[in-house]
């Protein structure tokens, strides 16, 4: 059974990704922080993690370097749903940014089920293609 590290901020958004994970047969931990999500890191072994980008205290660039420094083999999945209130300005690209920091794969929320499950089932199955990428 594939073990996952879910690692947000926003108890909804873990705990629906949460029930959906553990219905399709995963092993999930869920964290609510960057701090609390290396402490589950440190401690259990997993075959993915899913880490939302914008989180307080440690934020998520960082919590994205840093998982992917102390795990540089698990596959890391970059979420975030952040967006800027004024159109008029230019938005920076932080799922590109997430993925220069060593995130495998990013996923812009909301997603829906069947992203999620292909892009972590894309993960697990190893190196095949290794060109690291955005989900739709």
């Amino acid at each position: 059974m594939p073990r996952i590290l879910v690692v947000d901020d926003d108890p909804m958004v873990g705990a629906t990704i949460e029930v959906l994970l553990q219905r399709q047969g995963f092993d999930v931990t869920l964290t609510d922080g960057g701090e609390t999500g290396l402490a589950a890191l440190e401690a259990q072994t997993f075959d993915a993690m899913l880490v939302d980008i914008f989180m307080p205290h440690m934020r998520g660039f960082e919590s994205i370097r840093i998982f992917h420094e102390r795990a540089p083999s698990i596959p890391l999945i970059a979420m975030s749903g952040y967006a800027f209130a004024s159109s008029a300005s230019p938005t920076p690209d932080f799922l590109r940014m997430a993925l220069e920091l060593g995130a495998s794969r990013c996923l812009r929320k909301p997603f829906t089920p069947d992203v999620l499950l292909a892009t972590i089932r894309e993960c697990l199955a190893g190196p095949g293609d290794s060109v690291p990428k955005e989900a739709p």
